[in-house]
């Protein structure tokens, strides 16, 4: 929760004055994105700002469990990042009750079938070609954010 302050008009016998209450509004909703393409992630800000998300991106597998405990509402993980090992990561988040309700979002190249089966068992909730991912990004972190 973020405190911000509203101004609101008195009357009394003194007469008028202004005083300012606080007013609890919500935090932006987070998604995190373990990738390094720097042409792609362009992308995911924009489309990020458009929906009122924070977004952040992550490279390390020690800090995307980290990130995870703070509890954003999506990750997504670009498959051929293999530096961040995204299959093994996605087990571990599905492994542990305070992760495993995150959504897990996988996206690579539409020939990989593999890495594609091997994601969706180890618990990523969605699978999908990058192509795919690019055209619909904007209607997912919607969905993420709350404005669907």
């Amino acid at each position: 929760m973020v405190e911000s302050f509203r101004p609101i008009l008195l009357v009394s016998d003194l007469g008028l004055s202004q005083q300012y209450i606080p007013m609890q509004t919500q935090a932006p909703k987070r998604v995190l994105a373990v990738m390094t393409d720097l042409f792609f992630s362009v992308k995911l800000v924009e489309a990020a700002k458009r929906c009122g998300l924070a977004l952040e991106f992550v490279k390390e597998p020690k800090e995307v469990l980290e990130k995870a405990a703070t509890l954003p509402s999506l990750i997504v993980f670009d498959l051929n990042y293999d530096a961040a090992e995204p299959v093994k990561l996605i087990a571990k988040l599905k492994a542990k009750t305070e992760t495993k309700g995150i959504s897990l979002l996988g996206f690579l190249s539409h020939v990989q079938g593999e890495l594609k089966m091997a994601a969706q068992d180890a618990g990523c909730d969605m699978v999908m070609a990058k192509q795919a991912f690019s055209q619909n990004l904007t209607q997912i972190f919607k969905r993420h954010s709350g404005m669907m």
